[in-house]
C-alpha cells in the first residue's frame, strides 16, 4: 500500500470521529445546562481549553458566550478542529481514496457533509441542537459501520481503525476533562446533590451511561466512572480499549518496533495508576500526560508510516 494512500485512510478516520466526539463534547455541557438550577451559571470557556483552542478563539470572538463558543466548534470553519471543518477535511481524504474504499462510504461522507452545512444555523438554538449534533453522531456511525462491514479489512483498514482510536482515546480524555476543567469551580454545599449530574453528562456524551450502570450496579460517583472510562478494557470508548486497538492495528504491520513500545508504556502507566485517589488537578495532570502519549503515538506512526 502507498504511504500516500494509508495517510488518507488514517485522517479520513480520524476526521470523522473528530467530528462525532466533538458534537458529544458540546452536548455534554448542554445537557448541564438543561439538568442544574437557573442560578448556576455554567462556562463555556472549559470547551475551549479542553480542545486547545483558545488563543484561536480569542483572536477571533471578544467573549466565550454560548453563542460564540457554540459558533467555533461547530461551524465556524477558521477553526480546525470544528464540526464542519473536521467534515470538510473527511470529505476531502475520502475523495482522494474513492477507489480504494466502498463507493456507498463516499457517497455517506458526501451527504454528512452536505447535511450539516445545510443545517448549521439551526444549532444555534438550543431547541434544534440536540438533534442537530445527534444527526452528526448517527452519521458518523453509519460511515463506521459501513466501512465495517464492506471494506477489506487488510492493512487499509488497519490504518483506518489506528486513525479511529487514537482519535477516540484523545477525545475521550477531552470529555473526562471536561469535569476536571471545573465546570463547576465554586460549588457550595447547596450544590453538591448535583455533583454527580456532571458524570451522568459525561458517561452520556459517550453512549457509555447503560454500559456503566451494567458495569458497575452501583450509584455514579467519580473514581468509578474514571475507572470506567479510562481503564475499562472491553468497552469501546474507554482509553485503554482505545490504544490496545490501535495496538493490536500495528502488530500485522511492518516496522512496528518503536510504536509498539510507545503503546505498552502508555497501556501500563493507565492500568497502574490509582485514580480514585486523584484530586482535580492531578487527574487534569494525569490526562495531559495520556494525551502527550497519543500525541507520541501519532508522531511515530506518522514518521514510520507516511
Amino acid at each position: 500500500m502507498l504511504s500516500r494512500v494509508a495517510n488518507k485512510i488514517y485522517w479520513m478516520a480520524r476526521y470523522l470521529e473528530r467530528a462525532e466526539n466533538t458534537a458529544r463534547l458540546i452536548n455534554v455541557n448542554t445537557h448541564l445546562l438543561l439538568d442544574f438550577p437557573k442560578r448556576v451559571k455554567l462556562g463555556w470557556e472549559p470547551i475551549i481549553d479542553i480542545t486547545s483552542r483558545k488563543d484561536n478563539f480569542y483572536s477571533l470572538y471578544e467573549e466565550a458566550d454560548e453563542r460564540s463558543v457554540i459558533r467555533f466548534m461547530v461551524t465556524d470553519l477558521r477553526n480546525p478542529g470544528s464540526i464542519l471543518c473536521a467534515l470538510n477535511m473527511a470529505r476531502e481524504n475520502t475523495r482522494n481514496i474513492r477507489d480504494i474504499i466502498p463507493r456507498e462510504v463516499w457517497e455517506q461522507v458526501n451527504a454528512l457533509h452536505l447535511t450539516a452545512k445545510t443545517n448549521a444555523r439551526s444549532v444555534q438554538t438550543q431547541r434544534h441542537r440536540y438533534d442537530y449534533l445527534r444527526s452528526i453522531i448517527l452519521g458518523v456511525q453509519t460511515i463506521s459501520g459501513m466501512l465495517a462491514g464492506t471494506m477489506t479489512h487488510d492493512a487499509g483498514y488497519d490504518f483506518l481503525r489506528m486513525g479511529r482510536n487514537l482519535e477516540r482515546a484523545d477525545m475521550t480524555t477531552r470529555i473526562v476533562d471536561v469535569r476536571s476543567a471545573t465546570l463547576l469551580p465554586d460549588m457550595s454545599e447547596a450544590l453538591s446533590p448535583f455533583e454527580n449530574l456532571q458524570w451522568v453528562s459525561v458517561l452520556k456524551s459517550l453512549s457509555a451511561y447503560q454500559m456503566y450502570r451494567r458495569e458497575m450496579r452501583l450509584r455514579i460517583s467519580r473514581s468509578d466512572v474514571l475507572k470506567f472510562l479510562l481503564q475499562e478494557e472491553r468497552f469501546p470508548r474507554a482509553f485503554y480499549h482505545a490504544i490496545c486497538q490501535v495496538h493490536n492495528c500495528l502488530e500485522s504491520l511492518p516496522s512496528n518496533e518503536k510504536t509498539l513500545l510507545l503503546i505498552t508504556k502508555l497501556q501500563q502507566k493507565v492500568q497502574n495508576s490509582k485514580l480514585g485517589a486523584f484530586d482535580q488537578e492531578k487527574l487534569h495532570e494525569f490526562i495531559d500526560e495520556l494525551q502527550l502519549g497519543v500525541i507520541k503515538i501519532h508522531d511515530s506512526i506518522n514518521k514510520t508510516y507516511f
